[in-house]
């Protein structure tokens, strides 16, 4: 009798997990890496591809300024509102809580009033560039599953760079260029990534969407995560099992959803007009009041969670693995080679287990 009920509710279990892995709400959504079940042999281990839930990975993200004093403030110092760029009487000054603003602004809950950000030095050194590089660090393996945005306070940058790296800031390589005129920044002629396909998603594009200066409504530069989903997964990312699989068999696409850190170079500040007003360079400086990454930790389908342990992100390893991302196997379970975790077959997957 007990045997009956035990495998009639580990048959309902397994309905209700196949019908919730054929459509998962984000990318990559397992809800078991493991789970107990019973057969006529008894009780046994089922195993099954897994990774962390998707997360706001700001939360854990340290941030470096070069140059490191490009901060306002120190000394204090006037510069033009956001509004009207012909009212020069608003001040920065570090000393000053109320009139500071630090790079943690760039980070804090929003929804107050005034909004708070961060903001460079005024373009006071001109003709010399106003070059800031402002990098993101994890100390660990993420996966991009969101559109990374940053919201700009001041107006848009008229040339910016977002760069990111897969070896903790040793290399970096450009994700996407921005410009107001991208043949004559950067020698790139402008796209979107609209005008990209399947075979030319990992195209590092320029683009001329997001550098409006001062326009109404122009405060928020996209990196387009979802939109390149797009292109396997269908345009509301129904067909999720045609992108795990491209994943699993794709290792340069994987690669280019995945970072260690991420850094904002920017190259010329929000100048609305083709020509500086050398009688007002107060006009000119960045301020960025949001920046939102969502992602997960990369486990290599190894684990379901990930903790911060010594402000340090590191994956709960499953499937006698170890490792902050669960990148090798245990002492002892060395019997054949590591391996990651594998989507495939949908929607059960490999575990590849140790």
């Amino acid at each position: 009798m007990y045997l009956s009920r035990f495998l009639s509710l580990h048959a309902l279990w397994v309905t209700v997990s196949s019908v919730m892995q054929h459509y998962p709400s984000v990318w990559g959504h397992y809800d078991v890496c493991k789970t107990q079940i019973y057969t006529e042999e008894g009780k046994v281990w089922d195993y099954m591809a897994c990774q962390p839930e998707a997360r706001d990975m700001i939360k854990y993200v340290k941030v470096t300024l070069d140059p490191p004093d490009i901060t306002c403030g120190d000394p204090p110092e006037t510069f033009c509102a956001m509004g009207n760029p012909y009212m020069c009487n608003n001040e920065c000054d570090a000393s000053t809580q109320e009139l500071a603003h630090p790079p943690e602004l760039m980070f804090d809950l929003e929804g107050r009033h005034p909004s708070t950000f961060w903001q460079s030095t005024t373009w006071k050194d001109y003709p010399k560039p106003l070059h800031v590089n402002i990098t993101l660090s994890w100390n660990k393996t993420i996966e991009l599953t969101d559109n990374i945005v940053i919201t700009f306070e001041s107006g848009r940058p008229d040339q910016m760079i977002l760069e990111k790296s897969l070896d903790y800031g040793r290399t970096w390589q450009p994700y996407q260029y921005y410009a107001t005129d991208c043949l004559d920044a950067f020698h790139m002629d402008p796209k979107s990534v609209r005008d990209l396909s399947q075979h030319t998603v990992l195209e590092i594009i320029c683009t001329e969407e997001y550098s409006t200066g001062y326009m109404t409504n122009s405060k928020i530069i996209h990196f387009e995560i979802k939109d390149r989903f797009a292109f396997f997964a269908g345009p509301r990312l129904h067909n999720m099992a045609s992108l795990y699989g491209q994943l699993d068999t794709t290792k340069k696409l994987r690669d280019f959803f995945t970072i260690t850190d991420l850094r904002i170079r920017l190259l010329r500040p929000a100048t609305g007009e083709i020509y500086v007003d050398e009688q007002h360079l107060a006009r000119y400086f960045y301020a960025i009041s949001d920046i939102r990454v969502y992602g997960r930790c990369k486990c290599n389908l190894h684990a379901t969670g990930c903790k911060e342990e010594n402000k340090r992100l590191l994956c709960e390893c499953e499937h006698n693995t170890t490792g902050p991302d669960c990148g090798k196997c245990k002492k002892n379970y060395q019997g054949r080679p590591w391996s990651a975790g594998s989507y495939l077959p949908i929607p059960k997957g490999t575990a590849n287990i140790c």
